[in-house]
């Protein structure tokens, strides 16, 4: 999956934030809607969507979008 796409896909997680808002260098525990359940709901997307495991551990340690992408590649 190429980035772009991931980024797309990680957007769809939020329901009250635009996916404009969001791109590589997003901090993405800063916006006001991350919460636990997102975080849940990337690892089941991580887990379907690219067929890799991720834990929350390693979510709470990526600080953009682009290092937790780059982490998700690197499984």
């Amino acid at each position: 999956m190429e980035l772009n796409e991931f980024i797309a896909q990680f957007a769809e997680q939020f329901d009250d934030t635009d996916a404009s808002e969001i791109n590589a260098n997003t901090c993405y525990q800063d916006l006001e809607e991350w919460s636990s359940l997102i975080s849940m709901c990337i690892i089941a997307f991580t887990k379907t969507s690219m067929g890799k495991s991720i834990t929350g551990k390693e979510i709470r340690e990526c600080k953009t979008v682009k290092d937790l992408y780059d982490l998700i590649q690197n499984k």
